[in-house]
This record gives C-alpha cells, sequence and structure tokens, in this order.
C-alpha cells in the first residue's frame, strides 16, 4: 500500500521533497513516505502563493443587529467586519440563525429559535463574508421546511451556506474556491445537537438536516477525501461547551482525527466564548472563536475578534487574532493597550489546551490520510454538564421564556422561544452539552 501511494498525485503543484513519518503502535514502529509530489505530503506549497484566509464566530440577526437590518440590509452589519477581516482573500464566519422567507414554518421544541429574512444575505455580502456554515444547533430551527427555503435562498442568491442539505451529500459537500492558484476547500459539520433533536436534524443519504460529526465518520472520511486535490484543506467544526474557555473532552480527539486525515487549519465556535488557538503538529487549530454579531452583552461573551491565517499550501505561516469587543450586537476593533491585553489573554487561554504556539513535526499520517476512517468506541462518550434553567444562555442569551412562538414580518424579527422544563439542580450526560 505504502508503495502504491508512493505513487499518487494529486494534481498540478510545486513538487516538495518527500515526508518521512514514524509510527508507534503496540510498540510496532514503521516508516510512512508520503508522496513527494502530491497533496497528501504534508510538505506540500501548491504553487506556492500565499492566501490569507479570515475567521470570525457566531453571526445572527436578533435585537439591535435586526432592527438595522430592517432599516438598510445594506448596512445592518456595520462597517467594522471589513475591517478586522482586512486583507484575507476568503472570510468565514458561523451563521447562528435559519434564513427564509419570513416566517420560521416549523419552530422546533428547544429554548432558542433563531430566523432572519433572507435579506440577511445582503448584510452578509456587504460585511464583506464569503462563506459562512449553518452546520450548528440552530440550522434545523425552523424544520425541514425552514431548510427547503433556507437552500433555495442560497441558491437563489449564489451565497454559500455550507453544512445544510436535502441528504447529507449536500450538507456535506465541500465549498472549493481557487485563491492565487491555490486551491482552497473547506468543510463543516456540527458536534453539538440537542438530544431530542439528534435523530430529526442529523442529514442521512435519504433524510434533510445538518451535518453531523458527533459520529464523526463522514466528517473524518470527507476530510480524506478531498485531502487528494486540495492544497489547503480547512475544516469550521461547531463545538464546545457553553461558556466553558478550556475545550471540553469531545474537541481534541476531533482535532486529532482532522489533522491526521489531512486538515490543514481546524477552527469552530459554539462556546460563545473565545477558546484558546495554535499549532497541533504543523496544522492549526482554534478551540472557539467566541461571537462575532450576537446580542449577547456580558463579558466575556461580548470579548470577540478575528482570525487570520496566511497559508501556503499546507503550511500556516502566520497567525493573528485582532481582538474585538461587541456594543449593539456588532465586533468593534480594539486598539492600544484594551487590544495587547486582549490578545495576551487570547493567547493565555491556549495553556488548557494541546495546541503550541509555533509548529511542529507534523501528525498526519498515510494511513490517517487514505485508509477510510473508521471511528474508535471512545468518539461518542458522553460528558456530564451541569443544567440550569436557562440552558440556552450561550446560544442567544435573551430572557424570554415565553411558552407561544411568534413570527413576525420580514426584517422584524426577534429571537422566539419555546418552553422547556428543566430542573436547576440537575446533571445530565449528553454528547451535545447545553444546546440551545
Amino acid at each position: 500500500m505504502i508503495i502504491y501511494f508512493a505513487f499518487i498525485s494529486g494534481g498540478s503543484g510545486t513538487p516538495t521533497a518527500s515526508t518521512t513519518t514514524t509510527t508507534s503502535t503496540h510498540q510496532h514502529t514503521a516508516a510512512e513516505t508520503f508522496p513527494a509530489h502530491s497533496p497528501l505530503n504534508p510538505s506540500w506549497s501548491g504553487n506556492g502563493k500565499a492566501v490569507t484566509l479570515g475567521f470570525g464566530g457566531d453571526v445572527h440577526f436578533e435585537a439591535a443587529v435586526a432592527t438595522s437590518l430592517a432599516k438598510n440590509p445594506a448596512t445592518a452589519l456595520g462597517t467594522t467586519i471589513p475591517q478586522l477581516f482586512a486583507g484575507a482573500q476568503l472570510r468565514m464566519v458561523n451563521l447562528e440563525t435559519v434564513i427564509t422567507n419570513g416566517t420560521c414554518p416549523e419552530p422546533q421544541q428547544k429554548p432558542y429559535i433563531f430566523d432572519a429574512p433572507a435579506s440577511a444575505i445582503t448584510a452578509l455580502k456587504n460585511a464583506t463574508i464569503s462563506v459562512t456554515t449553518e452546520a450548528n444547533d440552530h440550522g434545523l430551527d425552523c424544520g425541514a421546511q425552514g431548510l427547503s427555503q433556507n437552500l433555495a435562498i442560497s441558491a437563489q442568491t449564489g451565497f454559500p451556506i455550507l453544512g445544510i442539505g436535502a441528504t447529507s451529500g449536500q450538507a456535506f459537500a465541500p465549498y472549493r474556491v481557487t485563491i492565487n492558484g491555490q486551491r482552497i476547500v473547506v468543510i463543516t459539520a456540527t458536534q453539538i445537537i440537542a438530544d431530542n433533536l439528534v435523530s430529526t436534524w442529523t442529514a442521512t443519504p435519504a433524510h434533510p438536516g445538518v451535518a453531523s460529526a458527533i459520529d464523526p465518520t463522514q466528517l473524518v472520511r470527507e476530510v480524506q477525501q478531498v485531502r487528494r486535490t486540495a492544497d489547503t484543506v480547512i475544516v469550521y467544526v461547531h463545538w464546545g461547551t457553553e461558556t466553558q474557555a478550556c475545550p471540553n473532552p469531545q474537541q481534541p480527539p476531533l482535532a486529532q482525527q482532522l489533522v491526521k486525515a489531512g486538515a490543514d487549519v481546524v477552527v469552530g465556535t459554539d462556546a460563545h466564548v473565545l477558546l484558546g488557538g495554535g499549532y497541533l503538529g504543523s496544522a492549526y487549530v482554534d478551540y472557539g472563536l467566541g461571537n462575532f454579531a450576537f446580542y449577547d452583552n456580558t463579558p466575556p461573551e461580548t470579548s470577540s475578534g478575528s482570525l487570520i491565517l496566511t497559508v501556503v499550501g499546507r503550511h500556516v505561516k502566520a497567525a493573528e487574532f485582532r481582538p474585538a469587543t461587541i456594543l449593539a450586537g456588532l465586533p468593534q476593533p480594539l486598539t492600544g493597550q484594551p487590544a495587547t491585553a486582549a490578545v495576551q489573554s487570547w493567547n493565555a487561554a491556549r495553556s488548557c489546551t494541546d495546541l503550541s504556539a509555533t509548529p511542529n513535526s507534523t501528525v498526519a499520517t498515510m494511513h490517517g490520510e487514505t485508509v477510510p476512517f473508521v471511528a474508535p468506541p471512545s468518539s461518542a462518550t458522553t460528558t456530564t454538564t451541569p443544567v440550569s434553567g436557562n440552558s440556552g444562555t450561550g446560544s442567544g442569551s435573551g430572557s424570554s421564556t415565553s411558552t407561544t412562538t411568534t413570527t413576525t414580518a420580514a426584517g422584524s424579527h426577534t429571537g422566539n422561544s419555546t418552553t422547556t422544563t428543566t430542573p436547576p439542580a440537575q446533571t445530565t450526560t449528553s454528547v451535545t452539552d447545553n444546546a440551545g
């Protein structure tokens, strides 16, 4: 098999030296040689030209931003997001809402329902966002009918929304773009789906839904598949535990699986606070980008910013965090001493991760990149998380607990809420944490 893969070529690109790694399993050591002229080689540089990538966290259109959207979609997300993404040639965020025709046709049984009208696409485009993901715990807030509307609006506007689909094939479909001659591929998925909705929200070959990574098999196999024909592979994951500033037990194993399969960049959101970022081997991982355009107004949920990465093929040459704070729902760039302190705090968050400030030897393997991934039994292990009466705090911290769900005209929607009853001192065991 090693001899066979030594001759694999993933397409045009600058030839690079083969890379040999040594792996050890049960005291058995074997040398692996990566093909020199293929993106399967961690030393791959493509055509040698740099590409700058920009990533932000959670975006929705509630409260003050909903009011701005109703007044003028073109200016609803303000002028600061382009500043935070200045220089980035690909700009991506997590869209923490459903895009519908103006009403929510099938509100789901969950604490927080977010939907926005099609005019939100205008706002995203004018904020210079290139691509978004809805592989999250709000992607099906308005049910299958809302999802259908969402997909239609994405198609009609030509604006890429990843992570949702009429089938799992569509939900996991990669976003491909060529920048400076470099082939960039983005795949998205979520580890967070409310327990009562996992079966109805998970996309399958015959069922619409979100791309789920609760079982990581399909996500990792998609990475293996695109690795052969991409210069840079990016995975954007909805993961983490709300308001927890360190990775939960599910995050590092998934990051390891994705990087071993050939991901060069792994980033994500869900905690609504900033988590640490750094290198896992030669790949770059960020465990939590926090909020970006969001109505949370209590620190640390207001801590925000953009992650700017410079890549040359599979090499992450530079990483920069541009700090911001959220005011009236929008990120405001920080300068001077507040910016310095925010960056120091962001760097300090790396201390509870398995990441480093500088790149190290690759953890990718030929086996990991080419042999179809099978999830180990521990991939679906559960964690114990406390449950409070406001379990949706991180996914929309509005205080509404009305027993009725309301819908409003396009452009004037505010977060809907449906009632759930949760004993205040209870502990639950769940792979989906406290998804709202």
